[in-house]
């Protein structure tokens, strides 16, 4: 099985925007948000992408993904079998020591929040803190794509 590893973070200035090598729109839905496994479609640019993921482990640092590239028009199509609510977003990539940080800044009703993910090999690997990084959030599932689907950040309080 594959395993994605990563670690989340609260984003506290906008230096990511000078130091990213590259940026892309993202926008995606959920054919099933339910907790514990999610089935996602995402376009990105002009590409489409099928992804599963299972539950978290207790830390929520770790969880099974798969993912497969599927043409944009199945994409589209397969979007509008998606449940209320979007996600849509401009991701970021910056280099810090020898790993990339994943910089989303969310759009819509999410508009005002900006997170950072790191993947890792291991869930005690050590990397490099980029000067934007803030408050650790990993396992907190507000902060889930699919749950700011279903709760948008603009609604909490």
């Amino acid at each position: 099985m594959a395993q994605e590893i990563e670690r989340k973070f609260l984003v506290r200035n906008e230096s990511y925007r000078e130091q990213a090598f590259s940026k892309s729109r993202i926008k995606q839905g959920y054919i099933c948000s339910a907790r514990g496994r999610t089935v996602r479609v995402r376009i990105r640019d002009d590409k489409g992408y099928l992804t599963i993921k299972g539950a978290s482990n207790s830390s929520g640092t770790s969880r099974y993904e798969w993912e497969k590239e599927i043409p944009l028009q199945e994409a589209e199509e397969l979007m509008r079998l998606c449940e209320p609510g979007m996600i849509d977003k401009t991701r970021f990539l910056v280099k810090s020591g020898n790993h990339i940080f994943e910089v989303d800044e969310f759009y819509g009703e999410n508009r005002g929040l900006v997170v950072a993910e790191v993947e890792l090999k291991s869930e005690d690997e050590s990397f490099e803190r980029p000067d934007f990084l803030g408050e650790e959030v990993t396992g907190q599932t507000k902060y889930y794509n699919s749950f700011l689907m279903k709760e948008p950040y603009s609604h909490w309080k």
